[in-house]
C-alpha cells in the first residue's frame, strides 16, 4: 500500500489534462503564441530539430544565476565549444571515481541526525548534495564554502521560479527580490571569479586539485581552455546550481515515494545489507543495486524536476499536420508524458518494481534529462548521486515519513515545498 498521496504540479497537469481532451497539439497566448506538445512522439520531435530552435531565447529566466554564455543557454556554434570542455569531468568513467567523495560526504550528514529525531530530509540532502558536487568538480577548497554558496546561490534559484512573463517587469521595477538577487549575484561572482583567477595564477604542477575547474580556467595543462573569464564563471556557476538544485530535488521526491510504499522499502534496504554489508557504497557496488536504481528511475518518472520545459522556434515547423511559426514558444512536458497511461501503466502510483521487472520505455517516452543536443550532461552525475545517497541512508536505518500534505513548487525545477520530514530510526 502506498502511504504517501500522490502529489500534483498544476502547470503540468493542465497540459496533461488538455492533451487527454485535444490530443498531442495545441496553442496558447501569454504575451507571445505558445504551442504544448505532449506524448513520446511529440518529445521526439523536439529532440529531432534542435537547429530549429533557439535555447537562448528560451532559457532567459536561467540568465540571471547561471550567465548569457552558460551551455544551458547556449546555441550554435557557442553550445558545442562549451559543452565540449564540460563534458569531460562528467563522463561515465569519472563520475565513477566520484563515488568514495559522495559515499563520504553522506555519510558526514547522517552522522550529523540524532537517532529517533525528526528530519527534513530534503534539506539534509540538498546541502550534502550541494557539498558533494562541490567537491566533485571543484575539489575541497570550494567545498568548505558549500554552505556559504548555497546561501548566494538562493535568492537567485528563487527568482527562476518567477514566470518567465514576468522576470522583465522584476528588472524593470528593481523590486526587492530583483535587488536581492543582483546583490547575491555580485557576493558569488566575486567568490567565483577570485577561484578562476587564483588558479590561471597558479603553476601548472598545482592546477589539478580540481580537474573541472582546471579544465574550464586554463585547460589542462595551461595551454588554454579557449573560455573567457566570464565563459568560466557561467559554466562554473551552472554546475554548482544546476548540479545541486535539479538532483536534491529528485532526491526529495525519491525519499517521499520510497517513504511512501513500505514494500519497496523493505525490499531496498534488504537489498542494500546483501550488496553492501556494513561498509560504505563503493562505485563496484551500483550495478548491483537494482532496487536502488529503481527507485530512482520511479522518482524520475513520477516527479521529473524538469516537469516542463520550452523551445524558442526559429524556423517554420510541421508536427502532425499542425503549422508552428518562428517566434512561437513551444513548450513540451516530461511530466505529461511520465503520467500518461498510454505510456505507462499505473501512471499514478509510485511503483519501482515496474524497473525491476524489466521496463523498458520506448523513444520519448522516459525523459527526464531532455533529449537530443541539449539534452542533460549531469544526467550521469546526478542518477549516480541519488543512488549512493540513498544507499547511504538505506544502510543507516529505516525511516518514516510525517504525516502532512506535500506541495510541488518551481518553474525550471519541480521541489517539494515544505521539505520532506524523515523519522531517522
Amino acid at each position: 500500500m502506498t502511504l504517501a498521496p500522490l502529489v500534483r504540479y498544476p502547470l503540468a497537469e493542465w497540459i496533461l489534462t488538455r492533451s487527454k481532451r485535444v490530443g498531442p497539439f495545441t496553442r496558447g497566448w501569454l504575451g507571445q503564441p505558445y504551442v504544448y506538445l505532449v506524448g513520446p512522439a511529440a518529445n521526439e520531435f523536439v529532440f529531432a530539430n534542435d537547429e530549429s530552435f533557439s535555447q537562448f531565447e528560451a532559457m532567459k529566466a536561467l540568465i540571471p544565476v547561471d550567465g548569457p554564455t552558460s551551455v544551458v543557454v547556449s546555441d550554435p556554434p557557442d553550445h558545442a565549444r562549451r559543452r565540449a570542455l564540460v563534458r569531460p569531468g562528467l563522463h561515465r568513467k569519472q563520475v565513477a571515481s566520484y563515488v568514495d567523495t559522495m559515499t563520504r560526504t553522506a555519510v558526514e550528514a547522517l552522522a550529523a541526525v540524532t537517532p529517533g529525531e525528526w528530519v527534513d530530509g530534503y534539506e539534509l540532502f540538498r546541502a550534502a548534495i550541494r557539498r558533494s558536487t562541490l567537491r566533485c568538480l571543484f575539489g575541497d577548497r570550494m567545498a568548505t564554502r558549500a554552505d556559504e554558496l548555497g546561501e548566494m546561490l538562493q535568492p537567485l534559484i528563487e527568482l527562476t521560479g518567477v514566470l518567465p512573463q514576468l522576470l522583465g517587469l522584476h528588472a524593470r521595477l528593481r523590486t526587492p527580490r530583483w535587488r536581492r538577487a543582483m546583490a547575491a549575484r555580485a557576493h558569488l561572482d566575486e567568490f567565483v571569479f577570485g577561484e578562476i583567477d587564483r588558479l590561471r595564477a597558479s603553476r601548472i604542477d598545482d592546477r589539478p586539485e580540481s580537474q573541472v575547474l582546471a579544465i574550464l580556467a586554463d585547460g589542462r595543462d595551461g595551454s588554454g581552455s579557449g573560455l573567457s573569464r566570464e565563459e568560466v564563471r557561467d559554466q562554473v556557476v551552472t554546475l554548482i546550481a544546476a548540479g545541486y538544485e535539479t538532483t536534491s530535488a529528485a532526491m526529495g521526491w525519491a525519499l517521499y515515494g520510497l517513504a511512501g510504499n513500505p514494500g519497496a522499502l523493505a525490499a531496498a534496504r534488504e537489498e542494500v545489507r546483501g550488496v553492501v554489508g556494513h561498509g560504505p557504497v563503493t562505485a563496484a557496488h551500483l550495478p548491483d543495486l537494482r532496487w536502488v536504481g529503481a527507485v530512482v528511475n520511479e522518482a524520475l518518472r513520477l516527479y521529473p524536476p524538469a516537469s516542463i520545459s520550452a523551445r524558442h522556434v526559429t524556423k517554420e515547423l510541421t508536427f502532425e499536420g499542425h503549422r508552428i511559426s518562428p517566434g512561437t514558444m513551444l513548450i513540451y512536458s516530461p511530466y505529461a508524458t511520465h503520467r500518461s497511461p498510454e505510456v505507462f501503466n499505473s501512471p499514478e502510483s509510485f511503483r519501482p518494481e515496474r524497473w525491476m521487472a524489466g521496463a523498458k520505455p520506448g523513444p520519448g517516452e522516459f525523459v527526464p534529462f531532455g533529449g537530443g543536443a541539449h539534452r542533460c550532461l549531469g544526467s550521469v552525475m546526478a542518477t549516480t548521486e541519488l543512488a549512493v545517497m540513498l544507499t547511504t541512508l538505506l544502510s543507516h536505518g529505516p525511516f518514516r515519513l510525517a504525516p502532512g500534505r506535500i506541495r510541488a513548487v518551481g518553474v525550471t525545477s519541480m521541489r517539494p515545498k515544505g521539505g520532506i520530514m524523515l523519522h531517522l530510526g
